[in-house]
């Protein structure tokens, strides 16, 4: 009481001006808090891989954000590991090397010259930036090339347009782990940010693989308490044009039934699929929400009804 009494003895001298901030707005910067107390009791010292990617990527401001979430995650005691991905600036990166990017079947054809260019730019820029961002909000984060992590093989050729087999190149798909290096950084209490690159079983050689995939598979390696999805679309939509039509939560049968009836079609069937995957790897919970939405990873985690869809095993 002491200190308090001489404390408010001290004259107030500054000639600042001092807003005051209304007891209803203080209040209910209280009760935010409290309401996510109970998540931060259960989730403190467990394992959270979030993988980041799509539009929200575009934005620097949402980017920040997403960044300041994970520094506030790893501050309170859970153990965020990142997976990132970045199609959209290794097509730049190509662009500006005079190279056309090519798909087949929703895959990048990448021939030498293109993994060279995919490596440089997924650890050597956006890895990179990831983590000096990370630190400079007071962080601790390590980045890891994704050769070190993940263990691959390439993939067989694929049908093209006119029905004749196309060779991707080194395209492959993850089959394995070298997980020393995460479980080490997350001993030491940073946060490892990992590219989607695996290393070719018995070359070496770096391969480009699906970060969705790559991260849900080492989601399940880690048996991480949740895996979150982090991209452009508000998550499981009765209506994808219909933001009103949202799935808060499923169960892995709800999303095979949602399947069935093509309420979930193209691109977001293999994103479920690896959910799915990784629910039956041992994660306990699958987030898809939408990184375009400010903190949108703190109102998933920390609030009651969330901002996106949620899927459970059972």
């Amino acid at each position: 009481m002491l200190c308090v009494r001489l404390f408010r003895s001290i004259p107030f001298t500054s000639n600042a001006t001092v807003p005051a901030v209304p007891f209803s707005e203080q209040i209910a910067k209280a009760s935010v808090l409290i309401e996510a107390m109970p998540y931060l009791q259960r989730f403190r010292g467990q394992t959270f891989l979030i993988k980041f990617g799509g539009s929200a990527m575009d934005d620097p401001e949402l980017v920040e954000m997403l960044l300041r979430d994970v520094v506030f995650l790893e501050l309170a005691g859970i153990n965020p590991v990142v997976v990132h991905g970045g199609g959209k600036a290794i097509s730049k990166a190509m662009a500006d090397a005079g190279l056309t990017a090519r798909f087949v079947g929703g895959l990048r054809v990448t021939d030498e010259r293109t993994i060279s260019i995919v490596e440089d730019t997924l650890h050597g820029v956006i890895n990179r930036d990831l983590v000096d961002t990370i630190n400079r909000f007071g962080g601790r984060a390590v980045g890891l090339p994704g050769k070190s992590v993940f263990i691959g093989h390439k993939n067989q050729p694929v049908k093209g347009e006119d029905g004749s087999p196309v060779d991707l190149g080194f395209v492959g798909t993850v089959h394995g782990f070298h997980a020393g290096e995460v479980l080490a950084a997350i001993h030491r209490e940073q946060v490892p940010v990992i590219s989607p690159l695996a290393s070719e079983e018995g070359t070496g050689a770096a391969l480009n693989v699906n970060a969705d995939i790559a991260a849900a598979s080492l989601a399940g390696k880690l048996r991480a308490a949740k895996f979150v999805y982090i991209s452009d679309v508000r998550g499981v939509m009765l209506n994808p044009a219909d933001d009103t039509s949202l799935i808060p939560s499923l169960t892995a049968s709800g999303v095979e039934r949602l399947i069935n009836e093509r309420v979930i079609t193209g691109g977001m069937i293999p994103k479920v699929r690896s959910a799915l995957q990784a629910l039956a790897d041992g994660v306990q919970k699958v987030h898809m929400i939408d990184g375009r939405i400010p903190h949108s990873l703190l109102l998933e985690i920390f609030t009651e009804h969330g901002i996106g869809t949620e899927i459970a095993a059972a």
